[in-house]
């Protein structure tokens, strides 16, 4: 059965790091793995890719810099007429790489940062002097004329420094700003239990971003929230520096989580295993056995996650179950179940409270 393609999908070419972050979804290492693709599989799924429609081809990793074929395969993807970028933690680009990225036709990097000190992100990043490079890496993308944006985890450690890491992506020449919302998936579900933030800190760096996203020059996205873009709504916004409309191209905006959606998201780790999501870590087939246009309109997992109808709890009895629908990641690592109720959500009382309140005013009348 025919289903639309996804808009973005990433595919980490290596499991190899020269960082140890605390946080890694891919559980990246110091070694590549024996099994992932090779250049030749590697482009067999960007010719799968090049004829399906998708929007944006992200690559990353592990570190992407640290694979050898890497500028072969960002360029051939780019011959094939795909919006390609890549994921980096800016360490391991120069003057010298940054021009390499954009002879390749790469169109952005996005570069983590998380912390807006040498001692918050060192600390997370796994190595010392992390931080100077990663900006090293930044100056290197800026003075080539090679775009960015600052990807930057949320959690406990840097609920005090999000301004200053607002600032820090503003200041540094950065087109966006993507806050991730720390979900315990991956190498984060066993080293970052203490870092998830509780429903109140949850609501409290929600409700900063969308306020400073009225004055902001970039865009603030922030991947792992469906609940921020509601926010924007219900606060209605109003950007003093571009178009409103320009919000909608923050993820989940008016559609609710994008893991194996439609126009949404779908993610091939190194070895060709494909999840929905980096944060829904379930195997949906893998492509060395099956294509993945085949995966992407035949799982049953998939078909099963598309159905809106079938979230269960608060997410499913919310009127805004199709706008949102809450974090599928999170529901499946802290509830075990992917159509569970998002653990996350503070939205979810407040419209109960809400209801209550009508159905009073009624009863009242």
């Amino acid at each position: 059965m025919y289903v639309p393609p996804p808009f973005m999908v990433s595919y980490s070419i290596t499991t190899k790091c020269n960082l140890k972050c605390k946080h890694c979804y891919s559980d990246s290492v110091e070694q590549a793995a024996p099994d992932e693709l090779l250049t030749t599989e590697a482009f067999q799924l960007i010719d799968d890719l090049s004829g399906w429609g998708i929007g944006l081809l992200i690559i990353d990793g592990g570190e992407p810099l640290c694979r050898d074929d890497l500028l072969e395969i960002l360029s051939y993807a780019s011959s094939k007429g795909i919006r390609t970028t890549i994921g980096s933690n800016g360490t391991l680009i120069d003057r010298a790489m940054a021009g390499k990225l954009l002879d390749v036709g790469v169109m952005a990097v996005a570069i983590s940062v998380d912390g807006a000190d040498d001692r918050t992100h060192d600390s997370f990043r796994g190595m010392d002097g992390a931080f100077q490079q990663t900006l090293k890496g930044i100056e290197a993308c800026r003075s080539a004329g090679l775009p960015f944006q600052l990807n930057m985890i949320i959690r406990k450690d840097t609920m005090s420094q999000l301004p200053a890491m607002l600032q820090l992506a503003v200041d540094c020449g950065a087109n966006a700003a993507e806050f991730f919302d720390l979900v315990a998936s991956g190498r984060a579900g066993e080293e970052c239990q203490d870092q998830l933030l509780s429903l109140g800190e949850r609501k409290q760096a929600m409700e900063w971003l969308a306020d400073a996203q009225e004055d902001s020059p970039i865009i603030i996205r922030v991947p792992g929230c469906p609940m921020y873009p509601l926010l924007l709504q219900r606060k209605d916004i109003q950007p003093r520096h571009f178009p409103k409309d320009m919000l909608r191209r923050v993820p989940y905006y008016d559609r609710g989580c994008a893991a194996g959606m439609p126009m949404g998201y779908v993610m091939v780790l190194s070895n060709g295993e494909v999840n929905p999501c980096m944060l829904l870590q379930v195997r949906l087939g893998n492509i060395r056995e099956e294509g993945i246009i085949s995966i992407w309109e035949n799982s049953p997992v998939l078909a099963e996650l598309r159905r809106r109808d079938l979230l269960t709890g608060e997410c499913g009895d919310c009127s805004y179950k199709v706008a949102c629908s809450g974090c599928r990641g999170r529901a499946y690592e802290e509830a075990g179940d992917m159509m569970a109720a998002d653990p996350g959500c503070w939205l979810a009382a407040e419209l109960t409270e809400e209801s209550k309140k009508r159905l009073e005013m009624l009863e009242s009348e």
